[in-house]
C-alpha cells in the first residue's frame, strides 16, 4: 500500500536539479536534439517500470521538465511511493518534443536513484513486518541530494535520522573520547541543548549503557551489540527512553534485530548502496 509522502518545495528541490540540468546541458544545449528534430515536432512518451518497486523522485523529475519547458504536460498514473511491476506506466508526457528529449535524462537520473532508494527500503521494512521497530536512514548521503534521497526513504515506509548536524544532538564515541568520558558528554550536551533539542548517545558496551542510563537522554543508540546484548539493554532501559540499534544490518540480520525490541534500527545503506530502479521512457506516438 501506498502511503502520500508529500513533494518537497520547489525552493529546496530547484538548486539540486538546475545543478543537474546544467551538468547535462553545459554551454550548447542539446546538440543531438536540436540537430535531428524540428522545432514543431511534438509527442508522447511514458516513463515505464523495468521492474518491480517503489516509485520516488516525480517530485524532482516533474521540476527539470518545468524547467526544460513548462507547456509539456506531465500526467502522472503511479505516484511516488506506489509499487509498481514490470511494464507499469507510471507517468505520461505530451508536448514538444524537443523539451522532452532534453529532460529525458535527467528525469530519469533522479527516478531511477531515487526510486532504487525507496525500493531497497521497503525490503528492509517488510523484513521486519510484524514487530515494532522501525527503519531509519542515517546522514550517510550522496553530497548535495539529502533532502531528496530522505524523502525517497519515506516513499519506501522509512523514516528518517537527523537531516543534518543541526537539527539533533547525537554523542559518538568520538565525542566521548574527546570529551573525556561518558558522563562528560553527556552533562555538558544537557546543558547545551534547549528544552526542544534532543540528545541521543551512542554505547557499545552494556557497561556503558549502565552508565547512561541515570544521565537520561531522550534516546541511545546501541552501537554494533549482538542480539543477546540488544535484548539486555532494551530490558535495562526499560522504556526510559528510545532505543536504536546500528552496525551490521543487513537483508540477513534485520530481522533479528528487530525482534530484540529495539525502537529504531539505522541502516546507512538505505542511501549509500541501493541498486538504481530501472525505468524508461518509452515513445508512444506523435501528439
Amino acid at each position: 500500500m501506498s502511503t502520500y509522502i508529500p513533494p518537497l518545495p520547489d525552493i529546496v528541490l530547484e538548486p539540486i536539479v538546475r545543478l543537474a540540468l546544467q551538468e547535462d546541458l553545459g554551454r550548447a544545449g542539446d546538440l543531438s536534439t536540436d540537430a535531428t528534430i524540428l522545432p514543431e515536432t511534438e509527442m508522447q512518451v511514458t516513463i515505464t517500470a523495468r521492474q518491480e518497486g517503489v516509485i520516488a523522485g516525480l517530485d524532482a523529475a516533474s521540476l527539470a521538465l518545468r524547467l526544460v519547458d513548462a507547456t509539456v504536460t506531465l500526467t502522472i498514473n503511479a505516484p511516488d511511493g506506489s509499487l509498481v511491476t514490470p511494464g507499469t506506466h507510471v507517468a505520461t508526457l505530451s508536448g514538444k518534443a524537443r523539451s522532452i528529449l532534453t529532460a529525458e535524462r535527467t528525469m530519469l537520473n533522479f527516478m531511477g536513484r531515487l526510486s532504487g532508494i525507496a525500493s531497497f527500503t521497503r525490503k528492509f521494512v517488510d523484513a521486519i513486518d510484524g514487530t515494532s521497530a522501525k527503519i531509519v536512514c542515517t546522514r550517510k548521503t550522496t553530497p548535495g541530494h539529502r533532502a531528496v534521497e530522505k524523502r525517497a526513504v519515506r516513499c519506501g515506509g522509512g523514516t528518517s535520522h537527523r537531516y543534518g548536524l543541526d537539527d539533533a544532538i547525537l554523542i559518538k564515541d568520538n565525542h566521548i573520547a574527546a570529551a573525556g568520558s561518558v558522563e562528560a558528554a553527556l552533562t555538558r550536551a544537557k546543558d547545551y541543548a534547549g528544552h526542544l533539542r534532543m540528545i541521543e548517545i551512542e554505547v557499545d558496551t552494556l557497561e556503558q549503557l549502565e552508565t547512561v542510563i541515570p544521565l537520561k537522554p531522550h534516546a541511545v543508540l546501541l552501537d554494533n551489540m549482538s542480539n543477546d546484548d540488544l535484548r539486555r539493554a532494551v530490558a535495562m532501559v526499560d522504556g526510559a527512553f528510545t532505543t536504536e540499534a546500528s552496525g551490521g544490518v543487513n537483508m540477513t540480520t534485520v530481522r533479528g534485530i528487530a525482534e530484540t525490541g529495539v525502537d529504531f534500527i539505522s541502516v546507512g545503506a538505505l542511501t549509500h548502496s541501493a541498486p538504481n530502479m530501472d525505468l524508461g521512457m518509452d515513445f508512444k506516438s506523435h501528439a
